[in-house]
């Protein structure tokens, strides 16, 4: 048996418990990580209150956590680039909540011993987000995207990307976050009433694309204002709001996997020496209820992780 935090019922943070679950065999394809550290995202809160079940319908009890960093401990029939003892961190189907967890193999990278445990699992979920929407949006060089919730983890590393590739980035999120914002290339708006003429003053001339990484207020219909239909837009903090405005949502059903060049393209910034992930907080495992409440309540800069072994 292995330990884990999960939920059997849907609702709020309090639902979370620790249970014990069968230590997992790796079949095929798999390895079986000893997680270190795990990340945690908005997604996870919102599966565990439900929001979400027309979406991703779960079996329950059920464990959350997209990513992890740890140790591999065994590996299943047919995986001949990892053995045990390989420092690895990547993106999981579900259960990195956990002292134990199963991943495709294709879906880990080496962590550099350069790269700290907390870190690397700051990095998977987020990575893929970003290179995901940056290519759903088809944005490039010379153009102007405006990010709403810019400070987050994701929008940490979007930024980071989106300066490698020379995009102008506006960027909304709290004034106590606009600092770090300038330091990765963006230029920052306030939150609060008036924001669609802050973000106007900062861009007279229009932008290009919109993402939507908030889901905070409504900023979809002048987002597709200012940037000239629905088709420029891009949330993946709102489906319900997508939906409403005839606006894309994407939560990583697509068929293109951007796993491997996003953790690729983290690995080059860090080898650059250029990668910077900040750590929003950082909470043992015993207190994920805490840290889903502190994620729920938004306003991030960086990521929050969970130590785990």
């Amino acid at each position: 048996m292995t330990k884990a935090i999960g939920f059997s019922a849907y609702g709020g943070a309090d639902v979370l418990h620790p249970i014990e679950i069968d230590l997992p065999a790796p079949g095929p394809g798999q390895v079986r990580v000893a997680v270190r550290t795990a990340g945690v995202n908005p997604l996870d809160h919102k599966l565990r209150n439900g929001a979400l079940t027309e979406l991703f319908p779960l079996t329950l009890p059920y464990v959350t956590g997209s990513e992890v960093a740890g140790v591999v401990e065994e590996v299943g029939e047919g995986v001949t680039e990892w053995r045990p003892g390989d420092e690895v961190f990547g993106l999981v189907h579900s259960g990195g909540y956990a002292e134990h967890a199963l991943v495709e193999a294709g879906k880990l990278v080496r962590k550099p011993a350069t790269l700290g445990w907390e870190e690397a699992a700051a990095i998977p979920a987020a990575a893929e987000t970003a290179w995901r929407v940056l290519d759903l949006l088809g944005v490039g060089n010379g153009q102007t995207l405006l990010v709403h919730g810019a400070a987050g983890g994701v929008g940490t590393l979007l930024l980071q990307f989106a300066r490698s590739r020379g995009i102008r980035v506006i960027g909304t999120a709290s004034e106590a976050n606009h600092a770090h914002l300038r330091e990765l290339g963006a230029v920052p708006v306030a939150y609060g009433d008036g924001l669609a003429e802050r973000v106007r003053a900062a861009a007279p001339e229009g932008v290009d694309k919109v993402l939507d990484a908030a889901g905070q207020g409504d900023v979809l219909p002048f987002s597709i204002e200012l940037a000239g239909g629905a088709e420029h837009v891009l949330t993946i903090a709102d489906w319900e709001g997508a939906a409403a405005h005839g606006v894309r949502f994407t939560g990583g059903a697509e068929t293109v996997h951007y796993h491997g060049p996003a953790l690729a393209g983290a690995l080059a910034l860090h080898e650059e020496g250029t990668l910077r992930l900040p750590l929003h907080r950082v909470f043992p495992l015993a207190e994920a209820a805490e840290a889903q409440q502190e994620s729920e309540r938004g306003h991030l800069r960086g990521k929050i992780v969970l130590t785990v072994g």
